[in-house]
This record gives C-alpha cells, sequence and structure tokens, in this order.
C-alpha cells in the first residue's frame, strides 16, 4: 500500500469536520472539539499527517495532553500510523522534565541553583519539606494547616509570582504566614538540588525567557506543537506554549470551553479565548457529531450549558437517535434515594453491572450507596475516592468510640496513640468522668469526643481537603443520629466495613462486574453505557459554597454538563427531598439544572406517595406560599426561606441581595 493511500485510508475514518482540522495547513489552529467528538482520533490523525504528508520528522513534533494515560494513548495510535516513536509526547511536566534534563547537563540550570542530578520531590515530600520548616521555626501546625500553605505556594508558582513578589502582595495572616515558609522552602529545595512538580514549569520557562540560546534551540527544533484538553491550562503553561510555537505559529489546540471543570487547580478556560488575541490569524475548526450518546443525552446537556453565556457553547448531534427519554426519580430521603437507585439497578441491570456508572459531586454522598449495594448484594469500586469507613478521619473517630466501650481494643488504641497522646489522655480523662447514658446516645458520645480531643483541631476549613473530611465527619453524625444505641451503631459499621449486613453474606463474588462509583470530576474523559447523577439538589450541584458566585455556578454547570455526556445509552437523574444535616432532617431543593432540561425530554418518577404533587415538574419543584428550613453548612445555621423569593431568585427575577434581606 503506498503512502498516499496510507494517509488516505485514515482520513476516510474521519467526518468531513475532522477531516478539514486534520488537513490544517500551516498556522495556528484551535479545534473546539464536544464531548465525544473523536478528539483523540483528531490529534493523532493529525500527527500522522504531519509526518507522512508535509515530511516533519517526529522529533519536530511537541504533542502535549493531561495524563501519562492519555500521553501513551496517542503515542500508541501514532506509532501504528506511522511506525514512528514521538520523543516529545507526554504532559506538560514530564515534557518540561526532560528539557531541564537536558540543559541541566549543559549547566544551564546553574543560575537557578540546580545542577543535572537534580531530584524532583513529590507532593509527600513538599510536605515533608514544609512541615520540616515549620518545626524548625516552632511555625503552630494549628494557625495555619502546612496543607494549605503548600497549596498557596503551589498556586503562586503556577502565576510566575516568585518569593518577593509574594512577599510584597502579601495582606492577610495567611498570605503574609506562607511568604515566610515560602522563602524557607524555596531555599531549602535549591540547597538540596531540588525541584517540586511546578518547578518543572515555573523553571522551564524562565530557562527560556532568559536564555535566548536554549529557547531558540527548541523554537527551531518543534515545527509543529499540539495542546490536548486546552481549556485545562493554567498561565504558565500557556506562556510555555506560546513560547514553544514561535516562530512558525504552528499550533494545534484542542479543546472545549464546556468541559472546563479545573478551575479549582488553577485551569482557566479562558485561555482558550486569549488564543485568538494572541494568535490574530487563527483559524477555528468544530467538531460537533458526537459518537457517544443518544440525541436525547445531547439535547439535555446543551439545554442545560447553553444557560453559561461567558463562553461559547457547542451544539452537539448524533445520528444515534431513539425515542427514550431521561429518567428523573424524586425521593423522600438521601436513604430513599439510595435504596431507590439500588432496586433500579437490581431489577434492571444486574448482570451488566460493569456497564453502570453512579456519579455524584462530593465523595461524601457515596456513603448511603454503598451501604444500599451491599444490602442488595450489588458489587461495586470507588475510583478516584476511597470507601467512606475506610478514611482516615472516619477510622479515626470509629477508634475513639470503640474505646469509649473497650478500653482493651489494642487496634483501637494503636491508632489513637498515632492521632495523638495528648488527645488520647484528654479522650481518657473524659470517659473518666462521663455517665454511661452519654456514651451509649451516638451523637452525644460522638460530639463528647471531638470536643474533648479537639479533633477538629487538626482541620483547616480554608483548605479544600479538609473540608472535603469535615463533610465526612458530619456524614458519621448523620449515621448516628440514625441509632439509639452506640453499640449497635458500631455492630452495623463492623458488618459494612466487613462487607456484610444483617443475615447477608459477602456480596461480593463476582468481582470484574461492579458498579462504577465516582465523584464528577473523576469521570472527565470516561463513558458508560448507564449513569446514574445522583443528588441532583442545590447544595450538592450545584455546591452550596459555588451558589453566590456565578462564575462559580457556571463551573458546577459545566460539571452538570461532563456528567451528562459520560452517558451512552441510558441516563438517570436522582434527588432527595430532604436530608440529615448535623443530626437532624433538612429540606432540600432540586437542582436548577434539572430546571434547565427541555422537560419534554424527562421522565418523572416519584418513588413515594404524594398525591397533591402536580404532574408538572416545574409546578412540584418549588411550593409556593410555604416555608423551608435551609442549612447554611459552614456557618451551623438555620434560615427560614420564602420559597416565593427563592423561585424569584433561581429565576434572576430576584438580585442576591434582595433576597438575603428578605
Amino acid at each position: 500500500m503506498s503512502l498516499v493511500l496510507e494517509i488516505a485510508e485514515l482520513l476516510n475514518d474521519l467526518n468531513p469536520e475532522q477531516r478539514k482540522a486534520v488537513l490544517h495547513q500551516d498556522g495556528p489552529a484551535i479545534v473546539l472539539a464536544g464531548a465525544g467528538s473523536g478528539k483523540t482520533r483528531v490529534l493523532t490523525t493529525r500527527v500522522a499527517y504531519l509526518i507522512k504528508e508535509k515530511k516533519v520528522p517526529a522529533t519536530g513534533i511537541f504533542l502535549v495532553t493531561f495524563t501519562n494515560k492519555a500521553a501513551a494513548e496517542m503515542k500508541k495510535r501514532v506509532f501504528e500510523y506511522t511506525g514512528q516513536n514521538l520523543p516529545f509526547a507526554g504532559t506538560f511536566h514530564s515534557l518540561s522534565a526532560k528539557i531541564l534534563r537536558i540543559e541541566a547537563s549543559h549547566g544551564h540550570l546553574e543560575k537557578y541553583g540546580l545542577n543535572s542530578n537534580f531530584t524532583i520531590y513529590d507532593s509527600d515530600d513538599q510536605l515533608s519539606v514544609i512541615k520540616s520548616i515549620y518545626k524548625i521555626n516552632s511555625f503552630d501546625v494549628s494557625a495555619f494547616k502546612p496543607q494549605v500553605v503548600k497549596s498557596k505556594i503551589s498556586s503562586a508558582k503556577n502565576e510566575l509570582i516568585g518569593t518577593d513578589e509574594f512577599k510584597e502582595n502579601a495582606r492577610d495572616g495567611l498570605q503574609l504566614f506562607t511568604a515566610k515558609v515560602y522563602k524557607s522552602y524555596e531555599k531549602r529545595l535549591r540547597d538540596e538540588n531540588a525541584v517540586d512538580f511546578d518547578d518543572l514549569l515555573s523553571i522551564c520557562y524562565k530557562l527560556f525567557v532568559d536564555n535566548e540560546e536554549v529557547r531558540l534551540k527548541y523554537q527551531n527544533k518543534f515545527h509543529d506543537v499540539l495542546v490536548d484538553e486546552f481549556q485545562d491550562t493554567n498561565q504558565v503553561q500557556y506562556f510555555l506554549t506560546k513560547i514553544l510555537c514561535e516562530p512558525q505559529k504552528n499550533l494545534f489546540a484542542v479543546g472545549d470551553f464546556s468541559q472546563s471543570i479545573y478551575a479549582w487547580r488553577g485551569a482557566d478556560y479562558r485561555n482558550l479565548e486569549r488564543l485568538s488575541k494572541d494568535f490574530k490569524n487563527i483559524t477555528e475548526y468544530r467538531l460537533e457529531r458526537n459518537y457517544r450518546s443518544t440525541q436525547n443525552i445531547l439535547d439535555a446537556a446543551t439545554s442545560v450549558i447553553s444557560n453559561n453565556l461567558s463562553h461559547p457553547v457547542l451544539e452537539l448531534w448524533t445520528d444515534q437517535t431513539t425515542e427514550e427519554k431521561l429518567e428523573l426519580y424524586e425521593t423522600s430521603t438521601g436513604e430513599m434515594e439510595a435504596e431507590k437507585v439500588a432496586s433500579i439497578i437490581k431489577e434492571k441491570y444486574a448482570d451488566q453491572l460493569k456497564d453502570i456508572a453512579l456519579l455524584y459531586r462530593t465523595n461524601v454522598q457515596s456513603r448511603a450507596f454503598e451501604e444500599a449495594f451491599m444490602r442488595r448484594q450489588l458489587p461495586y469500586k470507588i475510583v478516584g475516592g476511597t470507601k467512606f469507613y475506610e478514611r482516615s478521619e472516619i477510622k479515626d473517630l470509629l477508634a475513639y468510640l470503640r474505646i469509649c466501650f473497650n478500653p482493651l481494643d489494642s487496634p483501637s488504641h494503636a491508632r489513637a496513640e498515632k492521632i495523638g497522646k495528648r488527645r488520647l489522655e484528654k479522650l481518657e480523662l473524659w470517659l473518666s468522668k462521663t455517665d454511661r447514658a452519654t456514651l451509649e446516645s451516638p451523637s452525644s458520645c460522638l460530639q463528647g469526643i471531638i470536643e474533648n480531643t479537639h479533633y477538629l483541631e487538626k482541620y483547616n476549613q480554608k483548605d479544600p481537603e479538609d473540608m472535603a473530611r469535615l463533610d465526612n465527619i458530619q456524614e458519621l453524625f448523620n449515621v448516628a443520629s440514625r441509632f439509639d444505641n452506640t453499640l449497635a451503631l458500631l455492630e452495623n459499621i463492623a458488618l459494612v466495613q466487613d462487607g456484610y449486613l444483617a443475615n447477608e453474606s459477602n456480596y461480593n463474588q463476582n468481582e470484574g462486574n461492579e458498579i462504577t462509583m465516582m465523584s464528577l470530576h473523576s469521570a472527565k474523559g470516561l463513558e458508560f453505557p448507564i449513569v446514574f447523577m445522583v443528588g441532583m439538589e442545590e447544595g450538592l450541584l450545584p455546591h452550596s459554597r459555588a451558589i453566590m458566585e456565578e462564575s462559580e455556578i457556571e463551573e458546577e454547570r459545566r460539571l452538570c454538563y461532563v456528567g451528562i455526556t459520560r452517558a451512552k445509552e441510558k441516563l438517570y437523574f436522582s434527588y432527595a427531598r430532604s436530608r440529615f444535616t448535623y443530626g437532624y432532617s433538612s429540606n432540600s431543593m432540586p437542582s436548577r439544572f434539572l430546571s434547565e432540561i427541555d422537560q419534554k425530554l424527562l421522565k418523572i418518577n416519584r418513588s413515594f406517595d404524594n398525591s397533591n404533587s402536580s404532574s408538572n415538574y416545574r409546578d412540584k419543584y418549588y411550593y409556593k406560599k410555604t416555608k423551608t428550613t435551609v442549612t447554611a453548612k459552614d456557618k451551623k445555621i438555620r434560615l427560614v426561606v420564602d420559597e416565593e423569593s427563592l423561585d424569584a431568585l433561581l429565576n434572576d427575577e430576584l438580585d442576591i441581595r434582595e433576597f438575603l434581606r428578605k
């Protein structure tokens, strides 16, 4: 087969829009690629076209994506198409590390205090260095947690803010404290001939800016620069891309505004917009044909994301038509939601569990579904997270609880000592003067443990990871509130931990055929025939910490869009009318994103008797002339909200400031 025919064969597998993008001539191009539109095929075919037709050497191609898995897949496909390996294909971090290694051997990193044997510190190493700085300087760990300071330093490096500039701009206590640690941290890294992951990017950028010889070397080396998931780039990654594109400006950027969901770690979807300003003659291609989902699923996704006004939205379409609607289940409580989802899976999909994904906004939501699946002997796995009762903060508190009833429990005692001997001493002091009735009440016992050991001081509410741990602790309180006796609570948890529930044998006998459970963030890039999006409520999706900022609501809406577009054949939504929060039941409201879906696409089901409910979803959504209790979770207060005002707020008829005054 001739060379031309080989390329022709690859091109024949593409649709017209994909083919146009692949055959783009010299100069910058932006490919807006919708979910399931075949962007990986376009990228790898583009590389094959450059190598075979444009005669670009494999060493002259810089192909970057965001995960090692995706990079490996692309390199594999390119080798299958061309028989050539791509030496510069990988993540931004891996490719920057490769460049730094090469240049260090020529002495070009001495200016930055590094020689060719520099070490790369991972996240644990970084934290260890910061904790060491705390210890040397007698800094109070409880005042500003090392993990929070580490995160602040990382953000600064990704914004190319050095220690001096950071100190000059520091305003509050945390920033001023971080400035001190940042300076010591940088000195330690250079003294130890080490870099962290953020340095790989920032030092590589500085090297290009400071050293014209090195900069020109790589600009002349790379004839074409291809960047996947461009909406996920941060500031330093954008600047690196711009530098490497010179002088040819042969940039091929692939991305989708609607799938930008990592703002919390520095990603900026506006980088896609900046391309048009920085590359005046850029050509835009749109990939809107979807090869994954049915048209009803795509229409639902589009109807939701179209409410975002700050970025372009692609109109996805497919020839996979079906009359089957998306199903929405309303349940009375969070526990009933989990039971309903489990019963649907058991009844309809028991033989195809591996085809199912259960997606939630926060990992704390997994607990109820884990237990419901166990009760029905439905095996599951959690991706990107840990099973609820295996999370460290939960295991800590359960160890304390067990000690309350059995001081001879050696595993629990050993864990408690690791948490802190002083905390254990305080627990034992409290136990010596606490009556039996308090201990036998699960909620009272748990509250007493937390207050007397000062356990929550381990966590900082400004740290997202710590906030997730605090949410998990709150969920443990919710579990405790449903038991009258602490020993009964511990017995039930022990059965759950072991994969057993009362009078049931081990449910997990069919490894491989498992339900996949994960957060919406973890689901990006994946696809499943059957998807359950659960907890579709205000406060969960969108998350309570995003509700007051329009930019954050748009990020939450993109997250919803990503969840919807994971589904290939069947999509279920579910929400609860009430949930346990801080030990009592609070009313919940359906997510605004549900009301944005064309109601003709939905089949609405209610798993409880509600004869007064209207058949119209939007009528049921709001309860006119009634009051509801809303828990302001972070402040632990209760507000009584007029539902008519809430209706007006969510329909943009009432300003948020006016709403809060009511």
